[in-house]
């Protein structure tokens, strides 16, 4: 269900509704096999209410039971740790181990990649991922997420570009140059974080797991941008 992002223009609640951000996360899949950068983008369906006909990466809601789901491998500590904030409670630990659970979900319903064993007994590993942004979508949307976007390289997450499949969620995927990929139509916070993703890279073409990222938000009609 990718419904992960910031808004859609033409699709907002009233100015006084109130809504709360419900846990979302992503997952930006690049390839490097060939030695050019190709990431995967979906295009959602025109009858969504929440951003139609725009293209994103695969992503979306976090479900109640993403906690419970079997991992192989864990995230690598300094990813887990961004995620909990600091905290080393279980609980502060399980919910951010379960965005990436729900990044890793949502790529396979929406898109026929698995990262991990999915055969009998199927089972995420997890090793790959980096966190690289959080979005808060802004208030008076009719739709609003609290997005953490993961990253992770096919070769390293073991899958193969070429299964990819559209689904109910996501049609006409593809795999784009990265520095070309800017020119779909897109949500604005989907090309803000491509854009630094390919800043980052630039820098460490690795993206090391312990690296920073940006954090979007609201605050009384203002974006701002902080840290992860």
């Amino acid at each position: 269900m990718s419904r992960s992002a910031f808004p859609d223009p033409t699709a907002t609640a009233s100015p006084t509704t109130r809504l709360t951000p419900k846990d979302a996360a992503t997952l930006i899949v690049i390839d490097r096999s060939d030695g050019r950068l190709r990431v995967l983008f979906g295009k959602r369906g025109e009858r969504h209410v929440f951003m139609p006909n725009l293209y994103v990466f695969p992503g979306g809601r976090r479900d109640r039971g993403d906690h419970a789901l079997p991992y192989l491998r864990d995230l690598h500590p300094q990813v887990l740790a961004r995620l909990a904030a600091g905290r080393s409670d279980p609980t502060a630990l399980r919910r951010g181990r379960a965005l990436a659970l729900a990044a890793i979900r949502e790529l396979y319903e929406e898109t026929g990649l698995f990262i991990g064993r999915p055969a009998d007994g199927a089972a995420a590993d997890l090793a790959s991922l980096r966190y690289v942004a959080r979005a808060i979508t802004p208030p008076g949307n009719v739709r609003r997420f609290d997005t953490r976007f993961f990253l992770t390289f096919t070769d390293e997450a073991g899958i193969d570009p070429t299964n990819i499949r559209d689904s109910a969620e996501l049609h006409d995927l593809t795999w784009l140059d990265i520095d070309a990929a800017s020119g779909l139509n897109m949500p604005l916070i989907t090309r803000t974080i491509l854009e630094d993703v390919i800043d980052r890279m630039k820098a460490d073409p690795s993206l090391p797991f312990g690296s920073p990222g940006p954090f979007y938000y609201s605050r009384r009609g203002r974006t701002f941008r902080g840290d992860i």
